[in-house]
């Protein structure tokens, strides 16, 4: 039997969204949603901040409902650092919330963060339309 993967939380991000975004309806994969990410904050045991207001979430609306996530964004730590954020996931619709489970990875040139470079994260969360927010857990090696 395989061993069961280990969680560590890392924290709980809320990000805003623009409230208008950009469509392109019926294209070959699926209808495509840009949300554009207005800010927004992160927090957890060891590390906190905020989310910068330039970057998005380019949706895939796919036939069955579902959604495919593919988001970008910038974090900056309460003592400065920026780290880059990228994951990829689903979406659901169970009893009227969209239900939200990512993959995230880091990017950060800070010394004090560099561990978030080796980081494979798992996230789940709900969007409320003008907000995401996700519980963030690093996958131990």
């Amino acid at each position: 039997m395989p061993d069961t993967p280990v969680l560590e939380y890392l924290c709980t991000l809320t990000a805003t969204l623009r409230e208008k975004s950009a469509t392109l309806m019926n294209g070959p994969q699926g209808s495509r949603v840009i949300a554009i990410v207005t800010g927004g904050e992160f927090s957890g045991p060891k590390m906190r901040g905020t989310v910068d207001n330039s970057g998005g979430d380019w949706v895939t609306v796919r036939a069955d409902g579902s959604i495919k996530l593919d988001v970008r964004i910038l974090l900056t730590t309460d003592d400065g650092a920026p780290i880059f954020m990228r994951y990829e996931g689903t979406g659901v619709r169970i009893d009227g919330q969209l239900r939200l489970v990512t993959a995230p990875l880091f990017e950060t040139g800070d010394p004090r963060y560099a561990w978030l470079n080796s980081v494979q994260a798992i996230g789940r969360g709900v969007s409320t339309g003008d907000r995401v927010t996700y519980d963030v857990f690093a996958v131990q090696h």
